[in-house]
């Protein structure tokens, strides 16, 4: 698992190497200034389809575009098995951090989830204060996890 804050720009998947025959996914949306881009990975090392274990990677770069100071506080994601299995996870912060984030500047992490089917969604929201105290959530766009070549 790694974190960090930076400037660099987030490698975003778009050529045939990294499509979605290599199992690479991604999703990028902007809520009230704070751009939110994910980028999922099967692991097969970590896999055991046999077993009906599909673990994935999915690295979330979070982006302050706006003009206004803002704090992580809390997440939700509600994730989907293909078999429609819903699980929702709520807990403070991210991979133990409340990170905050002024204009310009941007927080990056990996996690892993687990599925029991070989293709998967995630979507949700990060609640976030400014500075003055408001709160808002930044929306987290679906995304797709997939085992390469699972879809057409």
């Amino acid at each position: 698992m790694s974190d960090q804050t930076t400037g660099d720009k987030f490698p975003i998947a778009r050529d045939d190497r990294n499509g979605p025959a290599s199992g690479i996914r991604t999703s990028d949306t902007t809520t009230d200034g704070i751009r939110i881009q994910v980028k999922s990975l099967y692991l097969a090392d970590r896999s055991s389809p046999r077993e009906g274990q599909f673990y994935f990677a999915y690295t979330i770069r979070i982006s302050n575009v706006g003009v206004e100071t803002a704090q992580l506080l809390t997440r939700h994601w509600i994730i989907t098995d293909a078999e429609g299995e819903v699980q929702e996870v709520r807990g403070e912060g991210v991979v133990g951090k409340q990170p905050v984030l002024e204009p310009g500047m941007n927080f990056e992490y990996t996690s892993y989830c687990p599925l029991k089917t070989n293709v998967g969604t995630m979507h949700g929201s990060y609640t976030m204060a400014r500075s003055d105290g408001q709160l808002f959530d930044a929306t987290i766009a679906p995304f797709t996890l997939a085992v390469p070549n699972a879809l057409n």
